[in-house]
């Protein structure tokens, strides 16, 4: 990875100039360093999970809501205009969606500055600290994540996984009222991060987290598995009560082993979730506006772009950094040096 100057973009019609304050590595962001997962180019300037201030609007001016200067994020699924109206409320699944970040055509936001469709610009609440606009982007993944798999409220949950998503799934957990939640994760300083938030860690490399799991009331009801492996899946699905559901969010292993009786004999759902929709996205930004308390505690470390290379190249090679890292164009809060 490399620090370049490139010039500085301009947005055309119906796109907004936002002079980027915090971007957060994604753990699709180190797939992409390492090669792991295909969905990354040589060249492409990367980044999604972002937030900063408005600095310019197209020709056709600034629309209704949004003024030069505001603190905002961006959802950086982006629909053709044709399809707005067909995908309203899954725009995940526009065949002609692009992602920003993802789409090596398009420069992203671990960069100065990111141009991107009006429509997808979303306002910070006021009052709400800039840095933490860029956990809207992963909470709209756990929100979407937990929405897929049915969750009211009153159910019982395990999280497998307690990486940047598994600790966005628990906050939305909690702000949904589950009162019952296990996380299931391996890193020592992850699991006291997560004991932090209130909610209980197992050690899966302890012993057999479904033996932890009968200690602590049996089987859960519903299981968010943020690792996505043949043996996450395998402790999903047997740490689940008979009828219960598995949501599949994690994508560690493009292809896993599955024990079909699980599913058949035992009638449990398995459910796939992928991004999230517009609405999703909105709900997201005003979960972490309401809980700025978890949201601090989900920022591990706020680094410089000249630092960005050894980061990638420590969390690629396991990097015990406990929750997000921001790189930040901005200069950094206080509370973060």
């Amino acid at each position: 990875m490399a620090l370049a100057d490139r010039p500085k973009p301009k947005p055309a019609l119906g796109e907004v100039l936002i002079r980027v304050a915090f971007t957060g590595i994604c753990g699709s962001d180190i797939h992409g360093y390492t090669g792991h997962n295909g969905r990354r180019s040589v060249g492409q300037v990367m980044g999604h999970e972002t937030s900063g201030t408005i600095e310019a609007f197209g020709p056709d001016g600034a629309p209704f809501g949004l003024e030069v200067g505001d603190a905002v994020t961006f959802n950086p699924v982006v629909l053709p205009l044709e399809d707005r109206l067909e995908f309203t409320d899954r725009e995940q699944h526009s065949p002609r969606k692009s992602v920003i970040g993802v789409d090596p055509a398009r420069y992203a936001s671990f960069a100065d500055y990111v141009v991107v469709p009006a429509v997808n610009v979303l306002r910070l609440a006021d009052g709400m600290p800039v840095e933490h606009g860029a956990l809207v982007e992963p909470t709209a993944v756990a929100l979407h994540a937990v929405r897929r798999a049915g969750v009211t409220g009153r159910e019982r949950v395990l999280v497998i996984g307690g990486g940047p998503i598994g600790q966005s799934v628990v906050l939305v957990l909690q702000a949904l009222g589950v009162a019952e939640i296990y996380v299931s994760e391996i890193s020592a300083g992850r699991r006291r991060l997560i004991e932090e938030l209130g909610v209980a860690a197992i050690d899966p490399s302890a012993g057999d987290p479904v033996d932890a799991l009968g200690r602590r009331g049996g089987p859960v009801d519903v299981v968010i598995d943020a690792v996505g492996s043949t043996r996450s899946l395998a402790d999903a699905l047997e740490g689940s009560v008979l009828g219960g559901t598995v949501c599949l969010v994690g994508m560690g292993e493009p292809q896993v082993r599955l024990d079909a009786f699980q599913i058949s004999t035992g009638e449990r759902t398995l459910v796939g979730s992928f991004t999230y929709s517009a609405r999703d996205f909105a709900d997201a930004a005003a979960l972490v506006a309401g809980n700025p308390l978890t949201a601090d505690a989900l920022i591990s470390r706020v680094i410089g772009p000249e630092s960005a290379d050894e980061a990638f190249t420590n969390l690629a090679n396991g990097d015990e950094i406990p929750g997000k890292v921001l790189v930040s164009f901005a200069p950094v809060p206080e509370y973060a040096k």
